[in-house]
């Protein structure tokens, strides 16, 4: 079993109970699911670029990434609906949790001059969502094997019901954000 889960099940939920006095252990915020999404326009050129972004998905998250289409014709950024524009990857269970520990542990400790992920980024329904910069932050990205720095979007959905539970829920869990 995954470390975190570990973590989660024997210090985190009791730790979320006490603090809030849910009178159910069903209450008890979790982390549903995480999403890792990277758009990349300049794929609508050449396609190639899609299959590398793919690739380095595939890498950090250790599953077969999903390649994103356009909703809608955009005619100032020359986008027709239907063209590949990006590519993402929904992790759940074990992989979810592994993920996370090598996130908070290993990968966002290698940004350059780090002071913590930004607080701000909740939605207001117990969700957060941050960026990364650039892929190499991930041990898995080979320096000399990438074509291009591409950053990163990564969403965290929890069942919390506020933004305050949500942000507890994380920092438990070894989130590093800034003071």
């Amino acid at each position: 079993m995954a470390r975190l889960k570990v973590k989660y099940t024997e210090e985190v939920a009791p730790a979320l109970f006490k603090k809030f006095g849910y009178k159910s252990t069903m209450q008890i915020p979790r982390i549903d699911k995480v999403v890792v999404n990277v758009g990349c326009g300049e794929a609508r050129d050449n396609a190639k670029i899609l299959e590398a972004v793919c690739s380095d998905l595939g890498a950090i998250t250790g599953q077969k990434a999903v390649v994103t289409i356009a909703k809608k014709s955009v005619a100032n950024f020359k986008l027709r609906e239907g063209m590949n524009i990006g590519a993402k990857v929904t992790l759940r269970g074990e992989r979810m949790w592994e993920f996370m520990d090598r996130l908070f542990s290993i990968a966002l400790p290698r940004v350059r001059d780090f002071r913590g992920i930004n607080p701000n980024g909740f939605d207001g329904r117990g969700n957060y969502a941050m960026g990364v910069k650039e892929q190499l932050i991930f041990p898995e990205i080979d320096y000399d094997k990438i074509d291009k720095i591409r950053g990163m979007d990564i969403v965290f959905t929890t069942t919390a019901t506020t933004d305050e539970e949500a942000r507890e829920l994380l920092s438990l869990m070894g989130a590093p954000f800034a003071k």
